[in-house]
C-alpha cells in the first residue's frame, strides 16, 4: 500500500487502529533475542498450529485476518522470567513458559478465558496476572520501550495503528525547520549513546551548514559488555527509531540515512531491514514522501566487530570502508562526518524518543526526569540482582529503587556491594550512592558516567580488584592503538592489575596505577581511551582496602583470585575417604584412609577440584 498523501495516511491509521482492537484475542509471543535463545520460536510455531487446528480461527502472522492471532512480539524485558507470552484482550503474562504448556493455553485460555496460576508471576505469595501490575514493571515508566512486547515488531501497520509516523507527518506538514529545531533544542534532549551532548544544539549545527549535502546517521553499534538496550528497540520496535531519524532527516535536511548495527545482532539487523522494506513499500522512506518534495534513502552497515567504531568519527570512518579509528578533532561530524559532509549522529534510544518529543512538546519532555536531564532512560540490568532485564526509568532515579524495588534485590539475600555503570568506560558506584539521582551531571561526580545504559550489580562476593582488571582487560584489547596514551597507558595498567590478583603486587604499584589511570585520561584521543581508566580509578577510590588485602596481606577475602586461594581440610569434617587425593592431579594431598587428610599449599596448584569432589564439605578456601 503506498501512501500519497497525508490523507492516506490518516485513514490508514483509523483502520489499522480498528483492526489492532477489533474483538478476539492476541497472544504475543516474546520474539527478542533472549526469549528466543530459551525456546520462543518453538512455542510461538506450537501455539499456531494449535490455533490453526480449529477451523474457526484464522492465523495469520502479520495480523490482517480475523482473531485469534499469533505475533512475534520484541523484548517484554523482564529476560529473567523468559519466554514470555502476553494474552489480549485478557491482560494475562505468562512467565517461563514451555512448549508443554501450550496445550493447557489453548484449551484453558485461549478457548475458555480462564488464567493459569502456575504460569503467572508469584512474588511473596502474591499472583499478579497482568504485566502492569508486577512491581518489575510498575516501578517503571516505559515511554522508549512502551510498544516492545504489545505489538508485531514485524508489522508496520501496527505501528501505524499505536500513532505512528504521526511525528513525521506533523515535521512534514504543521511545523517548519527552525520550529522542529527548536522543539528538540527545548525539550533538552540529551543523547543516549554516554557522552550527553544535547541533541538539540547538533541538529541546528549541522542545519546551518552551507554545505546542501547532509548524512544522518544511527549508531547501533552497542559494545557494552551487559548492554542490549539498543539492541531490544531495533528488534522489538523497529518503526520508532526509523521515524526519529525521518524527522532528524528532514530538520536538518539530510538526504541519506545510515544505520551502524553491530554484527553480532543478527535479528535487529533483520527486523530493520524488513521495517525499511515496508516504510518504502508504504511511501514513508524513498523519494517524495506523502506527496512532499522531501526524499530520503536508508542504508543500513554491518559493524567491523570493534568497540572503538561506537566512537563518532571510528563510526564514519568504517561505513566509509575505511578502518575504524578515531581522528583528531575539529573538525567536528556536525560539520565534516560522513564522506566529510556534515552529520547528525546519534544512538538508536535517542532517535526513539523523537517522536514522542515532537508529539506532546518540549514541555512535556521535561515535565519528566530532571532539569538537566530531562525524560527517561533504558537500562539493561544485570548481574547478582533477582530480575535481570531491560527496564526504563525517569532520569534521576536513585539506583535504591532500581536494584530493590525494580530488581527485587540481590540474589540468595546477599549484601549489595557496587554497580558498575556505563560499561567499561564506566565506573563503580557503591552503597553510598543508592540514593544519588542517576543522570547525566549526577554520577559524572563520582568518577562514573550513564554511558548507553548497562548496570551490572555486584554483591559481597566480587572481587572489585578483578572486576576492574576483567573492564580494563576489555579496554585494552579493543583500543584502537591510534594514540600512545590509550594503546600504552592501558597495557600497563592491566599489568599492575594482573600483578596485584596473582599476589605479586607491592605498595608503589597503587601510586603507578593511579598515576598512569590520570594520564591516559587526560592525554587520550576520543572518549573511550578518556573513559577507559574510570573502572580503575572508582574501585581505587571506594575499595582500596581492598586492594591494599590483596598487596599486604596477600588475601582475596571474595576468593575470586586463583592465585590467592587458600584451600585447607576441616579436619573434624574429613573422613578420610581418600577422594580427594584420588582426583588432585598433582598429589598435593596426602593422609591415610579414614583419618583427616592434609593438603600441602607449596604443591597445591588451586585448581578446586579437591573441593568439587569431597561428599562431605570437609574442604573450603580460607
Amino acid at each position: 500500500m503506498y501512501l500519497h498523501n497525508r490523507e492516506e495516511l490518516q485513514a490508514l491509521r483509523k483502520s489499522a487502529e480498528a483492526a489492532l482492537h477489533a474483538p478476539g484475542i492476541r497472544i504475543l509471543v516474546c520474539a527478542g533475542t533472549g526469549c528466543i535463545a530459551s525456546g520462543s520460536k518453538d512455542i510461538y510455531d506450537k501455539m499456531k498450529s494449535l490455533c490453526e487446528g480449529n477451523n474457526s480461527v484464522s492465523v495469520e502472522f502479520e495480523g490482517e485476518v480475523p482473531h485469534p492471532e499469533i505475533k512475534k512480539s520484541g523484548c517484554h524485558g523482564f529476560c529473567e522470567m523468559g519466554p514470555l507470552m502476553r494474552i489480549e484482550p485478557l491482560g494475562i503474562l505468562y512467565i517461563k513458559v514451555k512448549v508443554e504448556d501450550c496445550e493447557e493455553i489453548y484449551e484453558k485460555t485461549i478457548c475458555h478465558g480462564e488464567a493459569i496460576d502456575r504460569l503467572l508471576y508469584h512474588k511473596d505469595g502474591q499472583v499478579y496476572q497482568s504485566e502492569e501490575s508486577i512491581p518489575f514493571y510498575a516501578g517503571q515508566m516505559r515511554l522508549v520501550l512502551k510498544n516492545c512486547g504489545h505489538i508485531d515488531a514485524e508489522n508496520i501497520e501496527e505501528y501505524i495503528a499505536v500513532g505512528g509516523y504521526q511525528a513525521l507527518e506533523k515535521v512534514l506538514f504543521d511545523v517548519d525547520q527552525e520550529e522542529g529545531l527548536s522543539i528538540i533544542e527545548e525539550a533538552n534532549l540529551r543523547g543516549r549513546g554516554g557522552g550527553g551532548f544535547p541533541a538539540g544544539k547538533k541538529w541546528k549545527q549541522v542545519a546551518r551548514q552551507k554545505e546542501k549535502e547532509r548524512y544522518i546517521v544511527c549508531n547501533g553499534d552497542e559494545g557494552d559488555p551487559g548492554a542490549f538496550m539498543d539492541r531490544s528497540i531495533m528488534e522489538g520496535d523497529p518503526h520508532k527509531m526509523l521515524e526519529g531519524m525521518l524527522v532528524g532527516a528532514c530538520l536538518t535536511g539530510a538526504q541519506n540515512a545510515y544505520i551502524y548495527v553491530r554484527a553480532e545482532y543478527p535479528l535487529a539487523v533483520e527486523r530493520l531491514q524488513k521495517a525499511i522494506k515496508q516504510a518504502e513499500e508504504y511511501g514513508l522512506i524513498g523519494d517524495n514522501i506523502l506527496g512532499t518534495d522531501f526524499s530520503v534513502h536508508f542504508h543500513i552497515n554491518r559493524g567491523a566487530g570493534a568497540f572503538v567504531c561506537g566512537e563518532g568519527s571510528a563510526l564514519t570512518a568504517s561505513i566509509e570502508g575505511k578502518r575504524g579509528m578515531p581522528r583528531v578533532k575539529p573538525p567536528r561530524t556536525v560539520e565534516q562526518g560522513l564522506f566529510e559532509k556534515p552529520t547528525v549522529l546519534n544512538n538508536v534510544e535517542t532517535y526513539a524518543n523523537v517522536p514522542m518529543i515532537i508529539n506532546n512538546g518540549a514541555a512535556w519532555y521535561r515535565s519528566i526526569g530532571t532539569e538537566g536531564s530531562p525524560g527517561t532512560k533504558a537500562f539493561a540490568l544485570t548481574g547478582n540482582v533477582n530480575n535481570t532485564g531491560l527496564i526504563e526509568v525517569p532520569m534521576g532515579t536513585p539506583l535504591r529503587t532500581i536494584i530493590y524495588d525494580i530488581g527485587g534485590g540481590l540474589k540468595g539475600g546477599a549484601a549489595f556491594k557496587g554497580v558498575q555503570i556505563g560499561g567499561p568506560s564506566g565506573g563503580c558506584l557503591v552503597e553510598e550512592h543508592l540514593d544519588v539521582p542517576l543522570d547525566f551531571d549526577q554520577v559524572k561526580k563520582y568518577n562514573a558516567i550513564i554511558g548507553s545504559g548497562g548496570l551490572v550489580v555486584m554483591d559481597e562476593n566480587t572481587c572489585m580488584v578483578d572486576v576492574a582488571k576483567f573492564f580494563m582487560g576489555f579496554t585494552q584489547r579493543e583500543s584502537c592503538g591510534k594514540c600512545g596514551p590509550c594503546r600504552i597507558g592501558t597495557k600497563r595498567m592491566l599489568e599492575i592489575l594482573q600483578k596485584i590478583t596473582e599476589g605479586k603486587g607491592e605498595m608503589e604499584d597503587l601510586d603507578k596505577l593511579e598515576e598512569t589511570a590520570k594520564f591516559v585520561r587526560a592525554r587520550s584521543l576520543c572518549g573511550l581511551g578518556k573513559s577507559a581508566p574510570l573502572p580503575v580509578l572508582s574501585t581505587l577510590q571506594n575499595f582500596r582496602d581492598e586492594y591494599l588485602e590483596h598487596i599486604q596481606e596477600g588475601k582475596c577475602s571474595a576468593h575470586v583470585c586463583e592465585a590467592m586461594k587458600l584451600y585447607e581440610i576441616d579436619p573434624e569434617k574429613c573422613k578420610g575417604c581418600t577422594k580427594c587425593a584420588r582426583n588432585c592431579p598433582v598429589g598435593a594431598i596426602t593422609g591415610e584412609k579414614k583419618a583427616p587428610h592434609k593438603i600441602d599449599t607449596s604443591k597445591c596448584i588451586k585448581c578446586g577440584s579437591c573441593m568439587g569432589n569431597c561428599p562431605f564439605g570437609a574442604i573450603s578456601v580460607k
